[in-house]
């Protein structure tokens, strides 16, 4: 059965809400890992260790395949409601049609162009440089952030995460996580202000 139309956000929640409650361990370490392996024999995906990316381009659409496959065998896991939601092959077919094929990142003379890249373009790749998500201390947190945006190569950045805001241990779920959060945005643009790219995409 053709989809009528790609599962928008309110669709998500709404299958989330109702969906198959199942606890974080069996996502984790039974379904995902049981199903990939049983991806793997059907689609006969076998590695060559001597590439890190796929160049055979058969093995590249029986990775694609069975991505496909697994994803609307395992649905999708919700952690915060402990469900899972199913999808068909046809909402998702729909929801590619829906993908934009470029995303600006950035601003003014300082954006960047992301769009697919197949195969071995020309084009280079949008670099996106930083700690991601790594613990990192006051003193450091701006020098950091400057030196990748000082790098040309580098188009973005990703922050980090301070452990202490004014030496106060950032707990989550308190009022000092959020300061925590609104100093790494404030350190960050300062950052790229001083670094001369201040419209750096974050």
């Amino acid at each position: 059965m053709t989809a009528k139309r790609y599962v928008d956000v309110f669709e998500l929640y709404n299958r989330f809400a109702s969906g198959e409650r199942m606890n974080e361990e069996t996502w984790d370490f039974h379904l995902i890992p049981e199903t990939a392996k049983s991806m793997k024999e059907r689609y006969e995906i076998k590695f060559d260790d001597s590439k890190i990316i796929p160049e055979d381009q058969d093995l590249v659409d029986r990775l694609f395949l069975a991505g496909v496959d697994m994803l609307v065998t395992c649905g999708l896991y919700n952690t915060d409601m402990g469900t899972r939601m199913q999808i068909t092959e046809d909402e998702l077919y729909e929801g590619l049609k829906m993908a934009p094929s470029k995303i600006v990142l950035g601003d003014g003379k300082d954006a960047v162009t992301c769009k697919g890249r197949a195969g071995n373009p020309m084009n280079r790749p949008v670099i996106i440089g930083g700690p991601t998500g790594s613990p990192v201390s006051e003193d450091l947190y701006m020098p950091l952030l400057e030196s990748y945006a000082r790098e040309s190569t580098v188009d973005g950045v990703v922050t980090g995460i301070l452990r202490t805001v004014k030496g106060v241990t950032a707990v989550k779920d308190t009022p000092w996580e959020i300061r925590a959060t609104l100093t790494e945005l404030g350190y960050t643009h300062r950052a790229l202000y001083n670094s001369g790219r201040p419209g750096m995409a974050i």
